[in-house]
């Protein structure tokens, strides 16, 4: 973006109409013994309020990657969930 202006102009048109899906997807959703609620598009939300920041602004950052075995990481990762009880 060009400026700081340009991306919260952006960014406010893209809230208005997520906000205008949002509402329609809650008024038309089928399935009615599970209404959808706001909660549902929180997700959303913190993504379009993130745009246009860099790396290090983000709302979410992704983790940092675990070091390998030479370099003091762990030699054995267990991925096989435990039985259920």
């Amino acid at each position: 973006m060009a400026n700081d202006e340009d991306r919260r102009q952006f960014v406010a048109e893209v809230w208005r109409r997520f906000e205008e899906v949002q509402n329609w997807a809650i008024a038309n959703w089928p399935d009615k013994e599970h209404p959808l609620t706001t909660s549902d598009f929180v997700e959303g939300r913190k993504e379009i309020l993130g745009l246009g920041l860099p790396p290090s602004q983000k709302l979410r950052q992704e983790p940092e990657p675990a070091p390998e075995p030479e370099q003091g990481g762990p030699q054995y990762l267990d991925v096989t969930p435990a039985p259920w009880p």
